[in-house]
C-alpha cells in the first residue's frame, strides 16, 4: 500500500505534536471516539431494555436505579472516556495529566454525591420523614456540605497537595459553627429523632405538660400544634425531646373511669342491683367493654359507686359520646327503678 501514499506522509505521520506522534494521537482519537459509542450503544440499547423490564417489576429500586443511570450527564462520560485515553494511550506532559486526572475526579465525585442523595432519598422518601419536604431538604443540606467536603479534600489530595492541614482548618471550623449554632443544631438532630423514632407524627394528638394539640408540621427547628381552642402552638423540637409526651392517637383502648352516688335512703336491695344495671347498659353501648361496677364506699352525704369500661375505640370524641349515652341510660334506669341521685346535702337535728 505504501506506493498509493504520498511521499510525506511518513513525515506527518511520524511527527511529533506535545511529545506525541500524529499516529499515536490519531489511535487515541479513536480510542475515545469507541468509548463514546460505546457508551452510546449502552444508553441507547442496554439501559433502554432495563428501563422497560424495571415498569414490569412491581419493585420500585429498579425504577429507581435507572433513573439515575439515566441521569448521569454527558459531561463525566466524555471525561472518562478523556481519562482513559489519556491514561493508558498517551504519555503528556505530568501537568496536563493531573489537570485530566482532577477534572474526571470532580466529575466522579459530582456524580456519586448525586447517586448516594438519590439512594438515601429514595429510603427517607418510603419512610414517614417522605411527608415533610422541608426536611427532605435539611437532610440534603447536611448531606451536601459533608460529602462535598470530603470531594474537595479528595481532589486536592489527587492534584499533590497536603490536605492535613486543610482537614484539620475543616475541622476546627466546623467546631466553631456548632458553637456558634448549638440551639439550631440542637433542634435540627432532635428533629432527625422524631422522625426516625416516631413519638408522634403528624395528625396525632399529644399532651405535653401544660399544653395539648393535635400535631400539624413537623419541622427542622419547630413543630407545630393546634390546641383544642383553635390557636397554633409553636414548641421547639428540642424541648418535644426533652420532656414527657402523652400521645392519645396511638391509643387502642380507653380506660373510662365512672363515679356516681345515690342518696342513703335507698335499700339495701336495690343497690345491690346497681352494679348489674350498669353493665348491662354498658354492654349495649358501641365499643364500650365493662371491667367492674362496685359500691366503693359511704361518701359524706351519698352511697359512692365506682365503675371501669374500655372504649375499644380510642378516640377522645367516640369516648365521650359512649360517656353521654351511658349517662343518658343510666339517669333513665334510676327513675324507672326509684333510685335517687344522691347531691351534697346537709341535715340539721334540732332538739328541743
Amino acid at each position: 500500500m505504501e506506493k498509493f501514499l504520498p511521499s510525506w506522509f511518513d513525515s506527518v505521520w511520524n511527527m511529533n505534536i506535545l511529545s506525541q506522534s500524529v499516529e499515536q494521537w490519531t489511535i487515541a482519537l479513536g480510542v475515545f471516539l469507541g468509548i463514546l459509542i460505546i457508551v452510546k450503544v449502552f444508553r441507547r440499547v442496554v439501559l433502554h431494555r432495563f428501563e422497560l423490564y424495571a415498569e414490569k417489576t412491581p419493585n420500585k429500586w429498579d425504577d429507581e436505579l435507572a433513573k439515575m443511570v439515566r441521569h448521569i450527564s454527558k459531561v463525566f462520560y466524555v471525561l472518562l472516556a478523556l481519562f482513559l485515553t489519556v491514561e493508558f494511550y498517551l504519555s503528556l506532559d505530568p501537568s496536563v495529566e493531573s489537570v485530566v486526572r482532577a477534572a474526571f475526579i470532580v466529575s466522579m465525585g459530582y456524580e456519586a454525591l448525586m447517586v448516594t442523595q438519590a439512594i438515601m432519598f429514595y429510603g427517607l422518601a418510603n419512610s414517614k420523614l417522605g411527608n415533610n419536604k422541608t426536611s427532605l431538604q435539611g437532610v440534603k443540606m447536611v448531606a451536601n456540605i459533608a460529602l462535598w467536603a470530603v470531594g474537595i479534600l479528595i481532589v486536592f489530595d489527587n492534584l499533590g497537595f497536603d490536605v492535613s492541614a486543610l482537614a484539620a482548618s475543616m475541622g476546627i471550623g466546623g467546631i466553631a459553627i456548632a458553637l456558634a449554632a448549638q440551639n439550631i443544631l440542637g433542634d435540627l438532630f432532635s428533629s432527625f429523632t422524631i422522625y426516625f423514632d416516631k413519638p408522634f407524627q403528624v395528625g396525632d394528638y399529644i399532651v405535653l405538660g401544660a399544653h395539648e394539640g393535635t400535631v400539624k408540621k413537623i419541622g427542622l427547628k419547630t413543630t407545630r400544634l393546634e390546641s383544642l381552642s383553635g390557636e397554633e402552638l409553636i414548641v421547639s423540637n428540642t424541648e418535644l425531646t426533652s420532656t414527657r409526651i402523652n400521645n392519645y392517637k396511638k391509643m387502642k383502648r380507653r380506660r373510662m373511669v365512672l363515679l356516681f352516688g345515690v342518696t342513703y335512703d335507698t335499700k339495701p336491695e336495690k343497690l345491690e342491683s346497681i352494679p348489674v344495671l350498669v353493665e348491662k347498659i354498658i354492654g349495649e353501648v358501641k365499643d364500650a367493654t365493662f371491667d367492674r361496677a362496685h359500691f366503693k364506699t359511704f361518701g359524706s352525704s351519698s352511697l359512692d359507686f365506682e365503675c371501669i369500661y374500655y372504649m375499644e375505640n380510642g378516640s377522645k370524641l367516640e369516648s365521650m359520646r359512649a360517656q353521654q349515652e351511658i349517662n343518658f341510660a343510666l339517669l333513665r334506669s334510676f327513675s324507672e327503678q326509684g333510685i335517687e341521685m344522691a347531691f351534697p346535702t346537709q341535715t340539721v337535728y334540732i332538739k328541743k
